[in-house]
């Protein structure tokens, strides 16, 4: 049985090497360690901001998912490789998707280095627009959105249509 549930300081070890090992192939393309491998993992937990999903096996996918403002704020999503190509980056982003609307927040935002083509690619097919781009913490970032009200474009807060 698998389910998708609040991460505790039990897992903080677990999280670690997930995330580790899900980023560690974009270092040498991106000339640096990407940030999502130095948060702090613990002060996350603890502000209840990681939700993790597990199987048999353990630990197979982590969000890191921000709530305390509009538009709530993707953080991290980092898949185990033995569960990548199934399906469960989209079943966690939908996870964040209802966690956001349950926070009150009309959009969910996220971004990814500039370099990190696959992200960039999968995020317009999960209903995710491209806002904008900056230099932001020393990385190169493409900024996303994604309206929880299908009515309102992301970008704008405006409505849809017209």
């Amino acid at each position: 049985m698998s389910e998708i549930r609040k991460a505790t300081l039990d897992d903080l070890a677990e999280i670690e090497r997930l995330v580790a090992a899900a980023f560690a192939p974009y270092v040498p393309r991106m000339g640096r360690r990407p940030a999502p491998m130095d948060d702090d993992y613990r002060a996350r937990i603890e502000a209840g901001e990681v939700d993790v999903f597990v199987d048999a096996e353990g630990i197979g996918g982590v969000v890191v998912l921000e709530t305390d403002h509009d538009p709530s704020v993707l953080e991290t999503i980092a898949i185990a490789e033995r569960l990548r190509g199934r399906g469960l980056g989209r079943v966690l982003v939908a996870h964040t998707e209802e966690a956001s609307r349950g926070a009150g927040c009309r959009t969910l935002s996220l971004f990814t280095h500039e370099k990190m083509t696959e992200n960039r690619a999968i995020y317009p097919r999960l209903g995710f627009v491209e806002t904008h781009r900056a230099h932001q913490n020393g990385f190169d970032r493409v900024f996303f959105a994604k309206s929880l009200d299908p009515a309102r474009d992301p970008r704008d807060g405006e409505p849809r249509g017209g």
